[in-house]
């Protein structure tokens, strides 16, 4: 492994990890984190093995870790569905629902990770179930879940418009 093997593989890192942590911030921090677990674990990885996939199996099991801490720490997580106020993009105009940052984010992990990894990466199922440590059927079962769920997440109407809808007319009386 040289320096130039893994720099070529930083903006697939990178697009990983912002789609994992929503958060430019948060996403560069686990792309470092992840450049010094490979530095200091470098004798774990094969020579003539993919390096690619080793670089991501790091991160996907660092992110893990990294959520699990915060769950131990913080106590109960939140779920998605009490927060989905919170990911309304804020002044979008009621026909721009199409958020697909806030989409993914709403995906379960385990089905987020497989979609991105396959999608976005390019990496087969083979590779995916490697790195996240899961069944090949697992991986096409994750994948198939993700995108009927992304479909209708991307089909719902955008909360102003389900308001307007929603609410009775009210009629005028003298």
């Amino acid at each position: 492994m040289n320096q130039q093997s893994v720099v070529a593989h930083l903006p697939g890192l990178r697009r990983y990890a912002r789609a994992l942590t929503g958060n430019a911030w948060a996403a560069d921090d686990l792309v470092q984190d992840t450049l010094e677990r490979a530095c200091s674990r470098w004798r774990l990885w094969l020579a003539g093995t993919d390096l690619r996939a080793w670089l991501f199996t790091l991160m996907h099991n660092l992110f893990i870790s990294q959520l699990r801490q915060l769950q131990r720490r913080a106590g109960q997580p939140v779920e998605l569905e009490e927060a989905a106020h919170e990911l309304q993009a804020a002044g979008s105009a009621p026909g721009l629902s199409l958020d697909l940052q806030r989409c993914l984010l709403r995906l379960p992990l385990d089905q987020r990770a497989v979609l991105l990894l396959v999608c976005v990466e390019e990496l087969s199922y083979a590779e995916v179930a490697r790195i996240t440590g899961v069944p090949l059927g697992t991986v096409m079962s994750r994948l198939s879940r993700a995108r009927q769920r992304m479909r209708e997440l991307l089909d719902e109407p955008s909360a102003p418009q389900a308001a307007t809808r929603a609410a009775p007319l009210l009629r005028r009386l003298k």
